[in-house]
């Protein structure tokens, strides 16, 4: 229990050191604050005036959406930070200090749900201005947001464990993009699903992506006057699908980038 408490301690300390890095450097901030408003914006007019949602506003459907895609493409964060940790020699001076193996994976991930519910509190606050309206009541509102953090904070352990693989932050953004890429926009964040060609609505019905989207939706009170039920299992249990993906991921990722970080650290 001791080592627990001495690991969470590292932990909070690392993240502490994470969140500084928000005020000393602009491009943290502006990935963090001005990204978001300018995915709503770009969003909310340009496709908000061309695409029609039946018995429903396509702003208020798109929110979801947007705050699926942003804490997706922000884990990238992660292991852009690891990675450039790392080509700076920063793991190293980590490793020579009496702190936890574990410390500085956990402080990452951490420090970026911070920048998560940044994130997500602008992009709430702009979607409003554009239309977009919380039907369901407060406490559904923060059940909401709290499954987009929870998704987040496991996204974050893939691109941690990637982070740590990878020779250079250049390299973590090129890889990241083209397997988040097609994740956030092969789902129901822009579109519904069913509009899909087949193979790509089979797809994107079991996207977690999908599912975190629809379940936000469905917080929010955003699901279109008079839509069907989903067909799939995923669309129809969107919550506990997202929470079965959580678990896998943190299960499997976590181990693995904690394990990485060790065998960085011994490399001459």
């Amino acid at each position: 229990m001791e080592n627990i408490a001495y690991a969470f301690a590292d932990g909070v300390a690392v993240a502490k050191r994470n969140v500084i890095k928000i005020r000393r450097v602009p491009e943290i901030l502006v990935s963090v604050l001005i990204s978001p408003i300018m995915f709503v914006l770009l969003f909310a007019y340009v496709f908000g005036s061309s695409i029609e949602i039946p018995g429903g506003s396509y702003r208020e459907f798109l929110i979801s959406g947007t705050f699926a895609m942003t804490i997706t493409f922000g884990a990238t964060l992660t292991g852009a930070g690891l990675a450039d940790d790392m080509q700076k020699g920063i793991i190293d001076r980590f490793r020579s200090l009496p702190m936890s193996r574990s410390a500085v994976v956990f402080g990452r991930t951490a420090s970026d749900v911070i920048y998560n519910l940044l994130s997500l509190v602008i992009m709430a606050l702009t979607g409003l201005l554009v239309g977009w309206r919380i039907h369901n009541g407060f406490v559904s509102a923060l059940l909401g947001f709290a499954l987009l953090l929870l998704f987040a904070y496991a996204m974050s352990w893939i691109m941690a464990y990637v982070g740590l693989m990878v020779p250079s932050v250049e390299v973590i953004n090129n890889v990241s993009f083209m397997v988040i890429f097609p994740l956030t926009f092969i789902s129901n964040a822009f579109v519904p699903a069913e509009n899909l060609p087949t193979p790509l609505r089979i797809f994107a019905e079991w996207n977690p992506v999908s599912a975190v989207t629809q379940s936000s939706r469905e917080f929010f009170g955003n699901i279109p006057f008079g839509t069907p039920e989903p067909a799939a299992w995923p669309l129809q249990n969107a919550a506990l699908y997202t929470i079965i993906w959580v678990a896998i991921i943190i299960a499997i990722f976590a181990p693995l980038a904690v394990r990485r970080y060790k065998r960085v650290g011994v490399r001459g």
